[in-house]
């Protein structure tokens, strides 16, 4: 048919879980993969198309995506000409404020809420990059917009970010920064008495290869990453974030894929919602790899100020995660 640059995609979820993160009084979530209500959910997660136009310069991408992927996403490696400068994998860390900037969490559509909408990616060199999209704003008001079809009421999430990449120093090693603004129009309801019409915000993020043991052979060696975000919500579950880590690849002797790392999440907690200003969350892994294609990751968080209960005392929480790759 001549037609070139065209991608199709459809996926589905399953999800069975329980209120881990309400058990250790965390607001932030110190395990990302139990969200809102309910907590046993079969949904149709991803059925979108995506063009590549003029020379793989331009992408646009429509129909029920994980904006997540494309925004705020400190996890994305960074890519370079070549194969051995990049950040295999930037952290293993598995709260939640990795994975949504916390100042946008409710807002910002994701696992396991993703949302219709249309995604445009302009990328007219290989290191820099400019990214908008609009979606279903629907989330902002509590409903599940994983589970539910498109809605246009005049609620939408709106979301801009651009970035750029680099190679530090002799030995070349590569970090990223980006930069991005966000709106959300129409109702914003977090509780029967806490709302407003309308809100914004704005995030910053970055990752940088700090060390390389040995970066002729093999990307061993230590990264590190940042976030930072901040919006003007009188609603919204906190009103500004802030997130560093390290991650370290490969450094013990005969396990070149293992890696392990550690991470800070201090947010600043909507006082009508909370009865604390703040949480700290602190978190450290140990991502192994027993077969070729199977992982195994032992997690440690502390939480001594948890934001959420009436008057929760520091948690200590243990999780134990399986990967299998295909």
């Amino acid at each position: 048919m001549g037609w070139k640059g065209g991608l199709f995609d459809i996926e589905f979820l399953q999800f069975n879980g329980q209120s881990t993160n309400a058990q250790a009084g965390s607001a932030q979530g110190y395990n990302s993969l139990p969200g809102p209500q309910p907590l046993n959910r079969s949904e149709l997660y991803e059925f979108w198309y995506r063009q590549v136009l003029f020379d793989n310069k331009f992408i646009v991408r429509i129909g029920k995506t994980v904006p997540t992927y494309e925004f705020g996403n400190v996890m994305k490696p960074v890519p370079l000409a070549e194969s051995r400068l990049f950040i295999p994998a930037v952290t293993g860390l598995i709260y939640t404020p990795i994975f949504v900037n916390a100042s946008m969490l409710g807002v910002l559509p994701g696992y396991y809420n993703s949302a219709y909408g249309i995604t445009l990616n302009f990328v007219p060199v290989k290191r820099w990059y400019l990214s908008y999209g609009v979606y279903d704003g629907n989330l902002a008001q509590g409903k599940q917009t994983g589970l539910t079809g498109p809605t246009f009421n005049g609620n939408y999430f709106q979301v801009a970010e651009t970035g750029f990449t680099w190679l530090l120093g002799k030995n070349k090693m590569p970090g990223n920064i980006g930069i991005g603004a966000w709106h959300q129009s129409g109702l914003v309801q977090t509780a029967p008495t806490v709302s407003e019409h309308g809100t914004s915000g704005y995030y910053i993020l970055g990752t940088q290869r700090l060390w390389y043991r040995n970066s002729l052979v093999n990307n061993s060696g230590i990264s590190g990453f940042y976030q930072y975000g901040r919006n003007d919500s009188t609603a919204m579950l906190m009103t500004q974030y802030i997130g560093a880590g390290l991650t370290a690849f490969g450094l013990v002797p005969n396990r070149a894929n293992d890696s392990m790392g550690t991470g800070v999440a201090f947010s600043w907690l909507n006082q009508q919602l909370f009865n604390r200003p703040t949480e700290l969350m602190v978190q450290a892994y140990y991502q192994a790899q027993v077969v070729k294609d199977i992982y195994v990751e032992p997690v440690l968080s502390y939480i001594p100020t948890p934001g959420a209960g009436a008057n929760p005392t520091p948690a200590w929480a243990g999780t134990l995660r399986a990967m299998v790759l295909f």
